[in-house]
């Protein structure tokens, strides 16, 4: 039987421990949410096919820009988003040069938020992988793609539809291991679906 004094007793301690596990629930959400591989984020757009735009060439670079229609052409795509102020973009580059070798893809670059000036740079001095280099000055065609950050990396079947998306740089075992696979995924149209 509780007296008169343990009730005092019991409330102070739940005043104080409402808190306490309010506070541990939010950091146990919190840590992980943030524990997690940020190159696994899940893309709406998989599955999809390419929004619409249409990137110009970057002034001074001699090669075409390119848009969605030049992605439904019947060759698999891959394209790169990249910027020249991006550190991680020139440690993928070597790799892209590489990928670019192959000859049952086509590989794109989107260069985002960028002046061209930089970019030509970037490109002179590195290699130039790409058979097209669209402009995304202001971020827009990269937004509607579901870009987090650059680098960003999609591969679009021969019809448009983007089948695969690597977020952050590339890496040797990428390359290898999930992006070929998903290369030649993509080699396969999705079926399609009846009326």
């Amino acid at each position: 039987m509780s007296t008169p004094d343990t009730e005092p007793k019991r409330t102070r301690i739940w005043v104080v421990l409402i808190p306490v596990l309010i506070f541990a629930g939010l950091a146990l959400m919190f840590w992980r949410g943030l524990s997690g591989n940020p190159s696994e984020i899940p893309s709406a757009l998989i599955g999809k096919p390419v929004p619409d735009f249409d990137l110009h060439a970057v002034d001074g670079l001699d090669m075409p820009g390119f848009a969605d229609e030049d992605l439904r052409k019947g060759k698999v795509t891959v394209v790169n988003v990249w910027a020249s102020w991006c550190a991680p973009c020139r440690i993928e580059h070597p790799l892209l040069q590489e990928l670019a070798k192959r000859t049952d893809i086509q590989l794109f670059g989107m260069n985002y938020k960028d002046e061209p000036e930089n970019a030509v740079r970037f490109l002179n001095t590195l290699g130039q992988p790409f058979a097209a280099v669209g402009m995304d000055r202001d971020g827009r065609t990269a937004v509607d793609w579901g870009v987090y950050g650059v680098p960003e990396t999609f591969i679009v079947d021969g019809q448009g539809m983007i089948r695969h998306k690597h977020i952050g740089p590339l890496t040797p075992e990428a390359i290898a291991g999930e992006m070929a696979a998903e290369i030649e995924k993509a080699k396969t149209p999705f079926p399609q679906s009846a009326p």
